[in-house]
């Protein structure tokens, strides 16, 4: 037997194709395209995402023609929160509005005076990434498109409907869009009427581990398939990359640096901190929840920073060591906003103490420091919702880079592991799901973490020295905040 993994991401749809024991077989990717066509907006063409992921399968089975043939189960993982909007017909409304998307920033505080208990509900602030925002933004400006809607879906699901004909979404997705009581894992009748939807809007639900559905026949025939596919709830892209990783109980931790960075947390029990912008959601197993700390602009600092200068991001990783630390500017890395801990729509990149002997090493350190900065926030976030981490695996494109390692881990104080095969984790963790669904194993005996290949400790040599200039990056924000919205 063998099983699909497919990660719906922003930049790119990743596959990956597994065995019976979750050894990776065969992978694959496809880019995809982000359109802003207004400030603040960020949007994507679900048809854009089903050929992407057509292409990434296709590009599996002649990998692996034989193996392909005996699939058995396919996972779906995907960027979180995004509106996904069908008509009656099953026709897409418009572009998809993305997680990175903060146009409804208004909205988030309107949908908290419509619902005051709102946190309570959904265990998290209203925040303009979220989806329940952005259909009260969708009926004040496009409300044509809003009347039309049936079905609101998030990205991975509207996969999965296209795979399977069924409308369905899973836990750990659904707990990030303001609709769901994350401690009762159901959607609430409350937060989803304060929007002008109902249940007959939404997915129905299940455990990102239980069987959801089945691949469509025609698809089944049409790639050579000799039996029946189970495709199961799947994963928010984070919760599957914790068990791609083996994040599965209390204590369990990874960092992700990827487009936006996450510092992911699991937990045995529904553990709120909306003061300060933690995310607390459903994990994709049944009876277990986590805490996330979420930046906006992660490796998207760096990607910025290449297109600026015209030097490639590897050039960059490459030069950030010869950036003297004690003298670089300091870095904001809020260039789309952020959530935690500030949840700020209006927040602004900023390089704070440029001089004429800075050079682009010195601004790619600044960068890569900055995030490691915005990581250390989020920790201290999770740290107020009492939790407390002894090391975390580093996952994401960012684990790519030895040097950005240990500056993580030296700005938060504990160690960060990176294992074998990270760079497929929400993949991988998305064929395990369809594993557990198809076979019915224990979850310790599927969701296991690779070996570890390198571990980056804390520096001793550069703590001192960085915490004082984490000090000060602290001080920056709260200088600049009222200047940001001038």
């Amino acid at each position: 037997m063998s099983y699909l993994g497919i990660d719906l991401g922003t930049s790119e749809v990743k596959a990956v194709l597994t065995d019976d024991e979750s050894h990776v077989l065969a992978s694959a990717g496809v880019a995809l395209r982000v359109d802003n066509p207004h400030p603040h907006w960020s949007e994507q063409s679900p048809q854009d995402w089903w050929l992407a992921t057509l292409d990434a399968i296709g590009a599996i089975r002649n990998a692996q023609p034989r193996v392909f043939a005996g699939l058995r189960g396919i996972g779906l993982s995907g960027q979180m929160h995004g509106a996904t909007l069908l008509d009656r017909g099953g026709n897409v409304l418009r572009p998809a509005i993305l997680w990175n998307d903060t146009r409804a920033y208004a909205e988030c505080v309107e949908l908290e005076a419509l619902v005051p208990e709102s946190r309570a509900i959904t265990g998290n602030l209203a925040m303009p990434g979220f989806t329940a925002p952005k259909l009260l933004w969708l009926s004040k400006y496009e409300p044509a498109v809003f009347g039309s809607v049936q079905k609101v879906l998030l990205p991975k699901d509207y996969i999965a409907w296209r795979l399977t004909g069924e409308f369905v979404s899973d836990m750990s997705d659904a707990s990030g869009t303001l609709w769901l009581d994350v401690g009762k894992r159901d959607w609430s009748d409350r937060m989803l009427e304060a929007t002008g939807l109902s249940r007959e809007n939404m997915p129905r639900l299940v455990e990102g581990s239980e069987a959801a559905a089945e691949l469509r026949d025609e698809l089944r025939r049409e790639w050579g398939i000799d039996g029946r596919v189970v495709v199961c709830g799947g994963a928010g892209d984070n919760a599957a990359s914790a068990v791609g990783i083996g994040v599965a109980k209390t204590g369990d931790a990874f960092l992700s640096l990827g487009t936006s960075g996450v510092l992911f947390a699991a937990t045995a029990r529904y553990a709120p901190n909306q003061a300060q912008a933690v995310h607390a959601f459903c994990h994709c197993v049944p009876e277990q929840w986590h805490q996330m700390s979420v930046i906006l602009s992660a490796a998207a600092s760096l990607q910025w920073l290449s297109r600026v200068l015209k030097v490639g991001v590897a050039e960059l990783v490459e030069m950030a060591p010869g950036g003297e630390s004690a003298t670089a500017p300091v870095f904001l890395p809020y260039l789309n906003g952020e959530r935690t801990p500030h949840n700020d729509a209006e927040a602004k990149g900023v390089f704070y103490g440029m001089s004429a002997s800075h050079g682009a090493a010195e601004f790619a350190y600044s960068v890569m420091e900055g995030v490691a900065f915005a990581m250390a926030d989020g920790y201290a976030a999770l740290r107020g919702a009492g939790t407390v981490l002894e090391a975390a695996s580093f996952i994401g494109g960012g684990s790519r880079s030895a040097f950005w390692g240990r500056l993580c881990a030296t700005a938060l104080g504990f160690p960060l592991n990176l294992h074998e095969g990270s760079d497929v984790g929400a993949a991988l963790g998305a064929g395990r799901l369809a594993r557990l669904a198809r076979t019915g194993e224990a979850l310790d005996a599927v969701c296991v973490a690779p070996p570890v290949v390198r571990r980056y400790e804390p520096s001793t040599a550069t703590g001192a020295v960085l915490q004082e200039r984490l000090a000060r990056y602290r001080r920056l924000y709260r200088a600049l905040r009222d200047e940001f919205r001038a």
